[in-house]
């Protein structure tokens, strides 16, 4: 919910009677759009693309954006290995209806240990955040590469973090060159800006540019999922701007905040034919609409600059708490009210959440040990000072 609860700005849209039957005759976009959804798509979902991007497939959620991300990227590899062809032979088309190759090719997706991408069947192959999202269901045996686990404070393991990210970094390539000496060369690597469901894990700038460079020259896609982390929580519209990458990721996946699922993609990950990336929906225009009045607010608000400005109080917060209160809390971090923070364990920091939601204030659980915040993008340094006073008051409570 980017703009909290009966927002009067979206509250106001369904005055307009064109909103209402919008809501009402909900249409199968992919074969009988409306005259101006082509234009709907122009002015809003594109207006905020990631640099470089001005394609986008609209989806419903974010797991089956991730889901048919991932197909674009293999119809694109497949299409490279093809000379550039979009023409199957008789051999492709016949054994594809056999779940047999050449038609169905054994290709891979690589992801990262603590990562969530979804729980349709492919994306599931991508996450690995908790057990339960996992067991009793077959998974791709696809390479899982290393995520960059820092020591905090940041600034005093400066060391010991790059030599983090360089270990990752060559895992990565040792998995490129594993699974292409098995049969199962690596079409593409999903990767959060910032692993959310798994505790809130960050990677530093020069770890996603390194990122990039790797995937480029193993001639695969670079998927970043931005279905949490989209939206302007981090202080700017999609959390890989603040990264300085060499140019724009392949793919960004969205959801949540911004009301709809969808990717934004470059133009070669279009493929040639009709109902190759295909369902009833294929998104929502209601849902669109809201889009567009959150976006008129966060313009007209300045809500990112507001953003950057209650996140900062908010870390300062939290890293004040980790001198004051050492033997409870560590590991302050994130970007812009995007911030988590850890416990020596499980017990506590689900013991901290519990006490914080009786006085009021709604935080969550990521990972093994971490407190998650993810405030709607009008929280203000006025809330900031409120959740501040009430955790710590929390904080000074537990024995």
């Amino acid at each position: 919910m980017p703009l909290g609860y009966n927002h009067p700005d979206l509250l106001q849209l369904l005055n307009d009677p064109y909103n209402v039957k919008t809501i009402v005759n909900r249409p199968a976009l992919g074969v009988f759009p409306g005259a101006d959804w082509p234009k709907k798509l122009k002015n809003i979902l594109l207006q905020v693309a990631p640099s470089g991007l001005n394609h986008v497939t609209t989806m419903m959620c974010g797991s089956c954006s991730n889901e048919n991300a991932f197909k674009n990227i293999f119809i694109w590899y497949q299409r490279k290995q093809r000379g550039g062809s979009s023409d199957f032979s008789q051999e492709e088309t016949e054994s594809c209806m056999m779940n047999q190759s050449p038609g169905s090719p054994t290709l891979s997706v690589m992801s990262f240990q603590g990562a969530f991408h979804g729980r349709t069947l492919g994306a599931l192959s991508t996450t690995h955040s908790k057990y339960i999202h996992k067991i009793d269901i077959p998974a791709f045996d696809w390479p899982i590469a290393s995520f960059p686990q820092y020591r905090y404070p940041l600034h005093e393991n400066q060391r010991e973090n790059d030599a983090e990210d360089k270990r990752c970094l060559a895992e990565v390539e040792d998995l490129f060159a594993e699974f292409s000496k098995r049969g199962s060369p690596v079409a593409g690597i999903i990767v959060e800006p910032i692993q959310s469901e798994g505790g809130d894990n960050e990677a530093s700038p020069q770890f996603f540019q390194e990122l990039q460079r790797v995937v480029k020259k193993n001639g695969a896609a670079l998927l970043i999922d931005e279905v949490q982390t989209g939206g302007g929580p981090t202080g700017k519209m999609w959390c890989h701007e603040h990264f300085g990458l060499d140019g724009p990721p392949d793919v960004v996946t969205f959801s949540k905040k911004m009301q709809l699922g969808g990717y934004y993609h470059k133009p070669d990950f279009k493929p040639s034919q009709p109902y190759r990336v295909f369902n009833t929906w294929m998104g929502d225009p209601a849902k669109l609409l809201l889009l567009q009045g959150v976006l008129e607010v966060v313009r007209r608000d300045s809500l990112l600059d507001l953003v950057q400005k209650s996140g900062k109080k908010l870390l300062t917060g939290l890293r004040s708490f980790e001198q004051e209160f050492p033997q409870l809390l560590h590991a302050a971090r994130g970007r812009g009210t995007f911030l988590a923070i850890s416990c020596p364990s499980t017990k506590l920091r689900d013991d901290l959440v519990a006490r914080l939601k009786k006085k009021g204030i709604q935080t969550g659980g990521c990972g093994e040990h971490s407190i998650r915040l993810r405030p709607a993008l009008i929280f203000t340094p006025k809330h900031a000072d409120i959740f501040l006073d009430r955790f710590r008051q929390v904080l000074k409570e537990t024995k």
